[in-house]
């Protein structure tokens, strides 16, 4: 999972529904306008409210490193919480009121 850290956006789910496990969690990479990247961690139940985390780091190597580091906390899901996150692909995303955040 940690080879999409270069990606601006990713969207991730974990859902069991036998276990009433339903959470999301995005990731957008961006850049301000004095080049420094702006990094957005959001988290919560699917179609509940969500908490926000912003971060910042002087350049894309380090925000990617930071990216890295959240994917490889996400990644040990299974064993954390009992069920694995996975990536949302872009057709999904696309209908409206499809993405877990907006």
């Amino acid at each position: 999972m940690t080879d999409l850290a270069g990606a601006t956006l990713i969207e991730l789910t974990a859902v069991d529904e036998g276990r009433n496990c339903r959470r999301a969690y995005r990731i957008e990479r961006t850049e301000d306008l004095f080049g420094h990247q702006l990094i957005e961690l959001s988290w919560g139940r699917i179609a509940g409210p969500c908490q926000t985390k912003r971060l910042s780091a002087p350049s894309a190597a380090e925000a990617i490193t930071v990216v890295r580091r959240v994917l490889a906390r996400r990644a040990s899901a299974a064993t954390r919480i009992g069920v694995a996150y996975t990536r949302q692909d872009a057709d999904s995303m696309a209908a409206p009121g499809a993405s877990a955040h907006q």
